[in-house]
C-alpha cells in the first residue's frame, strides 16, 4: 500500500504541474475573477474523473472502440478550449464587473477536463492498470493510489492559483491585457494538439 501510495504522489505532482488546458484556465480564471475562482477550476477532476476511471476500465477490454469515443472527445474539447482562447484575446479592459453574465468557473473546469483526452489517455495507460494491479493484491491499495493522486493534482493546481492570485496586484493595466491574450494564444495552441489527437485516433493524420 506504501508503494501506491508513493506512485500517486509521484504521478500527482507531475499531472498537476504539467501543462495542459486546465492548468492554462487555473491561471487564467484567476487572474481575471481572483483566487477562488481558479481554485474552483482547480477541484474539476474531482467532478469529472470518477465516471473517466469507470470508463476506462471498463475499456482495457474494448480498446478499439473506445479509441473512436476518444476521438469525438478530443476534437470537442479542442473546439472548447479554442472558444475559451478566443475570448482571452478579446480582453480590452481590466475593470468593469466580469461576474455578471458570465460562465461559472467550476462548469468551464469540468467542461475542459471532461473534454480533453488527457485523463481518458492517462487513466487508460497508466491510472487503470496500476488500479487493475492494486486490487489484485489487496483491495484497499487503490484507494491510497487514487487519494494520494488527486491530493497532489488538485493541490498542485490550487497552490498555484494562490501564487498567481497573490500576484494580481502587480499585473495591472496593459500588463494584465497582454498576459491574459498570452494565455488566449496558449490555449488555442493547445486546442490544436486536441484536434490533433483527435484525428490521430481516427487514424487521419
Amino acid at each position: 500500500m506504501l508503494h501506491d501510495l508513493v506512485i500517486g504522489l509521484l504521478l500527482g505532482l507531475s499531472a498537476g504541474f504539467a501543462p495542459g488546458p486546465l492548468l492554462a484556465l487555473v491561471i487564467s480564471e484567476t487572474l481575471q475573477h481572483g483566487i477562488g475562482s481558479g481554485i474552483r477550476v482547480a477541484l474539476a477532476p474531482l467532478i469529472t474523473d470518477a465516471p473517466i476511471i469507470v470508463l476506462t476500465l471498463y475499456a482495457l477490454s474494448k480498446l478499439s472502440a473506445f479509441e473512436s469515443l476518444l476521438g469525438v472527445i478530443s476534437i470537442c474539447g479542442g473546439l472548447f478550449v479554442f472558444y475559451l482562447g478566443c475570448k482571452n484575446l478579446l480582453i480590452r479592459t481590466v475593470n468593469g464587473d466580469t461576474r455578471i453574465g458570465r460562465t461559472p468557473s467550476m462548469v468551464k473546469g469540468v467542461a475542459v477536463n471532461f473534454l480533453s483526452p488527457h485523463p481518458y489517455l492517462f487513466w487508460l495507460s497508466v491510472g487503470a492498470p496500476i488500479v487493475s494491479r492494486a486490487m489484485a493484491r489487496d483491495r484497499v491499495a487503490p484507494f491510497f493510489f487514487i487519494g494520494s493522486f488527486y491530493l497532489c493534482l488538485v493541490g498542485a493546481k490550487i497552490g498555484l492559483a494562490i501564487v498567481v492570485g497573490k500576484s494580481t496586484p502587480f499585473l495591472s493595466g496593459r500588463g494584465y491585457i497582454y498576459t491574459m491574450r498570452s494565455l488566449g494564444l496558449a490555449l488555442m495552441v493547445l486546442s490544436i494538439f486536441l484536434f490533433r489527437d483527435g484525428f490521430h485516433l481516427f487514424g487521419i493524420g
